[in-house]
């Protein structure tokens, strides 16, 4: 939820102060109780040549109601709220010119009366060589107010494999201590068994070495009786 949140300012931000691109991304539908909500609009232009001037409009219908309220009018550089219930709670959070395809309002201090369905109507004329031309867009926002917010299911997949990663790896390094002690220590035992068998094989060339020697005095001692 927070991803997409960000990305929505994000792309809103950017599609506000550069007329160059446009990138449409549906709104959010799920506000926490007591924060502050982005409702997003974005109607981008099919020709980005040609000079507009564009008014928005916002309407809320309540759950239960079957008509709109006109909440919110929005007229380069004016701002109005018309609706009691959203006054000092709304804020234009869209383009800041005359050329609008950003029509994103900010809800401040969300109640769970704000919970319905939002509709945003950007009036759009196009300013053409020869006449002028008008377009109307409708977007509706369906708003889910909760007390907590609810973690989205990739945040926890994403979680859980992080700490499924982190125990294979404290496991393989686990394992490769092991396996580097037993290699370490089978090292040792071979090197104390040479050496074992080096210091045995000088013992009995020494012998060897003592016994010839022993036997060659007692040899002269014979032949001198």
């Amino acid at each position: 939820m927070i991803c997409r949140f960000s990305l929505f300012v994000v792309l809103s931000l950017f599609v506000s102060q550069c007329s160059g691109g446009c990138a449409e991304v549906d709104s959010m539908t799920e506000a926490v109780a007591g924060g502050g909500f982005l409702l997003g609009c974005i109607s981008c232009k099919k020709r980005e040549e040609v000079s507009a001037r564009a008014t928005v409009d916002w309407h809320f219908k309540p759950v239960g109601e079957e008509e709109f309220r006109h909440i919110f009018h929005y007229d380069h550089p004016a701002a109005h709220v018309l609706d009691g219930n959203f006054s000092n709670r709304l804020e234009w959070y869209g383009t800041r010119d005359r050329d609008i395809q950003t029509g994103a309002i900010y809800i401040q201090n969300v109640t769970f009366n704000d919970t319905g369905t939002y509709r945003c109507t950007i009036r759009r004329t196009l300013l053409l060589a020869q006449y002028d031309q008008h377009v109307t867009v409708e977007k509706e926002v369906e708003l889910r107010v909760v007390s907590e917010a609810n973690r989205e299911l990739t945040a926890i997949i994403s979680e859980i494999m992080m700490y499924v990663l982190i125990v294979l790896l404290q496991l393989w390094l686990i394992v490769t201590v092991v396996y580097c002690y037993k290699k370490v220590s089978e090292e040792h035992e071979a090197r104390d068994a040479r050496d074992a068998l080096k210091a045995q094989a000088l013992l009995l060339e020494s012998k060897d070495s003592c016994d010839g020697v022993q036997l060659e005095s007692d040899a002269h001692a014979a032949c001198a009786f």
